[in-house]
């Protein structure tokens, strides 16, 4: 896909969709000696979630799998959208299309595994990490430097608030100017 074309599609963007095991974590699963489940996530990422809903920009998360970790850590980052347990995820999609009226082609969806590429084929934004398995990096419009759980959800988040203007009032906030000496890239 053409730089142009890709910018297109992101500037389209109204509702981010992420996944959680490989995309928001870096898709290890702790287990701890009771049974229960540890997750690591990414500040970083969280921060960027949070700079898109600051922006005007919908959150949520859509994940094969349950888990209470990523239900504290969605009410953290104040997800009102979190969809889990959906082994067919078009079914999720479906669901978040009903309740937010978007369009397909105003969402992009974050994958890494072959769950993933049915979503990501239905939506305008397909990104994958680097760390996804080969089909799903065939299926993206875009592909992340960061990987999963190590920045990739702030990668996408700061390359659509930049795309679409939003980056600007962001950086203000921290007595910083777009592409001023004193931004980190």
């Amino acid at each position: 896909m053409n730089s142009r074309e890709l910018l297109h599609r992101i500037r389209r963007v109204r509702l981010v969709i992420f996944d959680v095991d490989g995309v928001l974590t870096d898709g290890g699963i702790y287990l701890d000696a009771a049974g229960g489940e540890v997750k690591r996530f990414d500040v970083h990422d969280g921060t960027g979630i949070k700079y898109l809903q600051r922006a005007g920009i919908g959150t949520a998360i859509l994940s094969g799998r349950r888990a209470g970790a990523v239900t504290r850590r969605a009410r953290e980052l104040g997800l009102s959208r979190v969809l889990q347990g959906y082994k067919v995820k078009l079914d999720g999609l479906r669901r978040l299309l009903r309740e937010t009226g978007l369009p397909p082609d105003a969402l992009c969806f974050v994958g890494d595994d072959l769950i993933d590429i049915p979503v990501m084929r239905a939506v305008g934004l397909a990104v994958a990490v680097p760390n996804a398995r080969p089909e799903v990096r065939r299926a993206a419009h875009w592909v992340t430097r960061a990987s999963g759980g190590r920045g990739a959800a702030r990668e996408v988040a700061e390359r659509i608030l930049r795309a679409q203007g939003r980056w600007a009032p962001i950086i203000a906030r921290y007595g910083l100017t777009p592409g001023g000496p004193s931004e980190a890239s």
